[in-house]
């Protein structure tokens, strides 16, 4: 069976649901005695939905990163990777007198470091890679690096 793209961490597929499953277990079973479940830090795993087409030309790669600053977003192309980097860092606020009392009731943000390489099942040409960031969502577009394909040949066996 030959696939076109090959993802570089399968086993994270189910990273969702794990997720759920652990925040239903600690909103369940987590007590106030020992811990209000709004004040563990939400570094859990942070998994953008990414999206891959390709066509005889190129790849064409959508991720969406809600809430990321451009500047915060790092892309790295090798010949056959590419790792996505990004980080949502949470706001720091100057809390005046009236305020000090403030806490969370909810919080379903997510906060921290990104990253994902994905590889391709042929060569890209990096130096004419582009991508854009519009409205959450970045856009990498990657050709792809023409491979010949040469006919079978056979070779003639000279003796001495």
């Amino acid at each position: 069976m030959s696939y076109d793209l090959m993802l570089k961490e399968p086993e994270l597929y189910f990273d969702s649901i794990h997720q759920e499953l652990n925040n239903f277990l600690r909103d369940t079973f987590l007590t106030q005695a020992i811990a209000n479940p709004l004040n563990i830090k939400k570094m859990a795993t942070w998994r953008p939905a990414v999206e891959v087409k390709q066509n005889d030309k190129n790849y064409k790669i959508k991720v969406q990163l809600p809430g990321v600053k451009q500047d915060d977003i790092h892309v790295e192309l090798d010949n056959d990777f590419m790792t996505i980097s990004a980080e949502i860092q949470e706001e720091k606020e100057q809390k005046d007198e009236e305020s000090k009392n403030e806490r969370y009731h909810t919080s379903e943000f997510r906060y921290g470091k990104y990253m994902r390489t994905l590889s391709f099942d042929q060569p890209i040409k990096c130096d004419e890679a582009e991508a854009a960031y519009k409205d959450g969502v970045l856009t990498i577009t990657i050709p792809k690096q023409k491979i010949e394909h040469n006919k079978a040949r056979v070779l003639e066996i000279k003796g001495k």
